[in-house]
């Protein structure tokens, strides 16, 4: 009985796991190119101890790799704002001037006069440098990354290349989320780092930004379902203490 009231708080605690984050979740359900990392996987690991063998109990297993999907494209008409296509990520500058990459689109020119996210980071160049933007030009983004400027001055001329994004294609590689919410490989340690591109090359949509990837409808039904599992195990060690509390009783009059 008592294994059976510890096998309920466990799939309690796991629970509370599960609430945390789907809360995150909702929480950034409006955050621009938000990710959502895998779910909680459920794997059955055997009970040790004293006891039958055959005692299995289902346990949650997290897996912190970022699920990168297409978000809804939100149009802007902003030319330095980016929607990445596919699994396409952008490279930026970490704080402590590290590469890291992100899916957020909506880029602006800080006062030093280089491209950043709105958020701050410094958005990275192919060679690994931040981009640098002469003042008092036009600017575009083609869809391979290529950074144009035009002189308004002279519209008939040609534009000139100001640099090319950092894009990588991140089909087959496995990355996650880190302290600052930005993206790097597995297993990085925090210490981030450039990554080779997948088969198809990255390409993006000026313009446009990508929404958040959350889709807030599924995670209140997960509350839902998961409110209901807690009032089931609740009942459950509710009824075992009920069981315990009568075993006590006859063995009085015994």
């Amino acid at each position: 009985m008592d294994r059976l009231i510890f096998t309920a708080m466990s799939a309690l605690k796991q629970l509370d796991s599960m609430k945390l984050k789907n809360s995150n979740a909702l929480a950034n359900a409006s955050t621009v190119g938000f990710k959502e990392t895998y779910t909680f996987a459920t794997q059955t690991a055997q009970v040790a101890g004293a006891g039958f063998d055959s005692r299995f109990v289902p346990m949650n297993r997290s897996n912190d790799e970022l699920v990168i999907n297409s978000g809804p494209l939100i149009t802007t008409g902003n030319k330095l704002d980016i929607y990445l296509k596919g699994k396409t990520v952008l490279g930026v500058q970490t704080s402590d001037e590290k590469t890291a990459f992100t899916r957020r689109g909506d880029l602006t020119v800080d006062a030093a006069g280089f491209l950043t996210t709105v958020n701050g980071y410094t958005v990275l160049g192919e060679g690994g440098g931040p981009i640098a933007v002469p003042s008092g030009l036009e600017l575009s983004i083609a869809d391979d990354g290529t950074i144009l400027a035009t002189d308004p001055s002279l519209p008939e001329a040609p534009p000139a290349v100001v640099g090319n994004l950092l894009l990588r294609e991140s089909e087959g590689t496995r990355l996650v989320r880190r302290v600052d919410g930005l993206f790097e490989v597995m297993g990085s340690g925090g210490q981030g780092g450039d990554f080779e591109s997948g088969p198809i090359p990255p390409s993006v949509q000026a313009g446009a930004i990508e929404g958040s990837s959350i889709n807030v409808d599924e995670k209140l039904v997960n509350f839902m379902d998961m409110s209901r599992s807690f009032e089931m195990r609740i009942k459950i060690i509710s009824e075992m203490k009920e069981l315990d509390d009568s075993g006590a009783t006859m063995m009085r009059y015994a």
